[in-house]
């Protein structure tokens, strides 16, 4: 019924437009597209938004706010004018329209050449079906089309253009008909200019990665058509200029060169009259799920002349966590988001304490290190940095989702989480919990495989090269564990097996841990003597960083130094106890856990309640083993 009662209204609206004279509609046309700028905010701040991807380097916000409201005029005027021009007789509509480069079609099909013509919505593009029969109807001539909506508007819609005898190929039908009709000659018209969803190639425009038709190419590869443009500007009131461009595809081109080739001769176009174009829809959007662009069928193209860095960068903001071993243990999936697509540019946000590990990571691009304060202080920190497209949550929290919520940052992705639901507009699928335990690293991979990466099946942390270790050995041992005292192996163990590799290495024990593990590190300390540098709790993260990329390797607990290692590439002896190393442990072939099962474990308490028999249960004897087999 809705849709009957539009069509009547679009009848009606039709009928009154032809009683009006064609200067006179395009200048009513003008207003009502100004009262549109004004009373649709939603479509104004999108084309605004379109309008700053394509000429953000080239005008200034007052000239683009300008331009967005001539937009608005002009889109009315022409959208108006078009309802009349399927009213007016084929010679009528002629006389409103003068054409520029025409001897350019002609003399291809003098040549039996068929043609391929990529359109865009530039001025009254309806004008394309009306005018061409006019000047080219010694040769077949045919268009594809996307039907519209509405059915009946559609019907009408497409008898108006198919009246002067183009003939109208269905898209959803396939393109066998329209291959059939270029291999014997004619002419074939395509809109390129939108945005083409999951089968669309991934390719500049305006210098922004946009999905793209590939048909032009995709034709002209299996006919060997020639591809040109024609565009049509407004010269005037209820006047047109329709303008063809020179063949552009050369011999040898894939069909991936020649969409390229037909967005940069498109965007060359628009620039000659940009407030003709149609920027209410929506060519850059961010698809859902996979903005990750690494699984699409036709996947990405960037032609060689235009380096990746020049590019305008998708920007990503990433949460990250808020614990030392987790954010070494997401560093794969940060590593897969990036590869995802070649103009991924991506931002972690991290707690200040934390932020120097993400600045060894090379696939990140900046880090933004998080002061302790309100929610609404991070979410304006956030909103002032320059706009992100994506913003991906890897902890749970309700927090980390309201931050990116207040930020206003359009695409939110991540986890359900707790009770944080409404604030994301992408949730990722929880991990199946079937079958054998999976590490925790998989819970991030997770993440950048439902955004539309590749390859994310690695395990492996992205390795930052690590100094040779200088002579004798230094060696690192991390005898604490901030979650609790069930995680800490005996301390006088960890000294018994310091002394006895030094007795058979020339080697000095550097001491690691946080002003919480002192105690145990004088203890230790005091135990293994002169070969011995305790800096328990006077290093910051970066101090860490640089002392442990010298360790020839690190005994430790189930720790976040741990996971750091790792990603220095320095080999970690683990001892677990109350943990499970299957979920958290140090990931690599170099690193290795020594753990006895005993039946209560792992419990994951943060003290043990009985008697320890986990941890008792790993010796001096084989640690000590493991660090000299290491060695």
């Amino acid at each position: 019924m809705l849709d009957f009662s539009t069509y009547l209204l679009y009848r009606a609206g039709t009928a009154v437009v032809s009683l009006v004279p064609l200067g006179a509609l395009f200048a009513s046309g003008e207003f009502l597209g100004l009262c549109a700028w004004v009373l649709l905010p939603g479509y104004r701040r999108l084309a605004t938004q379109n309008l700053a991807i394509a000429f953000a380097r080239e005008k200034t916000p007052a000239e683009l706010r300008s331009l967005t409201r001539r937009h608005f005029q002009r889109l009315g005027a022409n959208l108006l004018c078009s309802l009349k021009i399927g009213a007016m007789s084929l010679q009528e509509v002629a006389e409103c329209v003068t054409l520029e480069n025409a001897e350019v079609v002609h003399a291809l099909l003098r040549a039996q050449q068929p043609v391929v013509v990529a359109l865009s919505h530039l001025g009254s593009w309806e004008l394309f079906a009306q005018v061409f029969p006019k000047y080219f109807n010694y040769i077949p001539l045919s268009t594809v089309y996307q039907p519209l909506g509405n059915r009946r508007i559609d019907e009408d819609v497409r008898r108006k253009r198919a009246r002067a005898g183009v003939e109208m190929f269905d898209r959803r039908e396939g393109f066998q008909a329209a291959i059939a009709r270029l291999r014997v000659g004619g002419v074939i018209g395509i809109l390129s200019d939108q945005h083409a969803g999951d089968h669309g190639l991934w390719t500049p425009f305006f210098g922004r990665l946009a999905s793209t038709t590939p048909l032009p190419g995709l034709l002209a590869k299996r006919t060997g058509a020639a591809v040109i443009s024609a565009s049509i500007y407004t010269a005037g009131r209820g006047r047109w200029r329709m303008v063809f461009t020179e063949r552009f595809d050369q011999e040898g081109d894939s069909v991936q060169a020649i969409t390229a080739k037909v967005n940069e001769v498109i965007a060359e176009q628009i620039r000659q009259a940009p407030e003709d174009w149609f920027w209410v829809h929506n060519r850059w959007k961010t698809p859902k799920p996979n903005f990750l662009l690494a699984r699409y069928k036709r996947g990405v193209f960037v032609p060689p002349s235009v380096l990746p860095n020049a590019l305008q960068p998708f920007r990503i903001l990433i949460r990250g966590t808020n614990w030392l071993g987790d954010s070494v243990i997401s560093a794969p999936a940060v590593r897969a988001i990036k590869q995802g697509r070649p103009d991924a540019h991506i931002t972690v946000a991290t707690p200040e304490k934390l932020a120097a590990i993400w600045k060894l990571i090379p696939e990140v691009d900046e880090v933004i290190g998080l002061p302790a304060r309100s929610v609404f202080a991070v979410g304006r920190l956030l909103k002032h940095r320059p706009r992100f497209h994506a913003a991906i949550l890897f902890p749970n929290s309700l927090r980390t989702a309201l931050e990116v919520w207040f930020a206003g940052i359009p695409r939110r992705v991540g986890y359900r989480g707790h009770h944080r639901s409404w604030f994301l507009n992408q949730i990722v699928p929880d991990l199946p919990r079937l079958g054998p335990i999976q590490h925790q690293v998989h819970h991030y991979l997770h993440i950048a495989q439902h955004l539309g990466a590749s390859d994310v099946g690695q395990r492996k942390a992205a390795v930052v090269s690590a100094h040779g270790a200088a002579f004798p050995l230094k060696l690192g041992l991390c005898p604490g564990a901030e979650y609790g005292p069930a995680k800490r192996w005996l301390p006088e163990r960890f000294a018994e097996a310091a002394i006895a590799v030094a007795a058979q290495k020339p080697a000095r024990w550097h001491l690691f841990g946080t002003a919480a593990d002192a105690a145990i590190g004088q203890q230790i300390a005091a135990r293994i003597g002169e070969n011995c540098v305790n800096r328990i709790g006077l290093t910051s993260l970066e101090d860490l960083i640089a002392e442990l990329r010298d360790c020839r390797l690190l005994l430790t607990n189930d720790t976040g130094t741990m996971h750091l290692a790792t990603l220095l590439g320095v080999p970690a002896i683990a001892v677990f106890g109350s943990t499970e190393h299957r979920l958290t442990g140090p990931l690599g072939p170099r690193n290795m856990v020594i753990r006895h099962h005993v039946e209560c474990s792992p419990c994951f308490l943060r003290v043990c309640p009985i008697d320890f028999r986990c941890m008792k249960a790993v010796t001096t004897e084989e640690v000590t083993a493991a660090v000299l087999a290491a060695l």
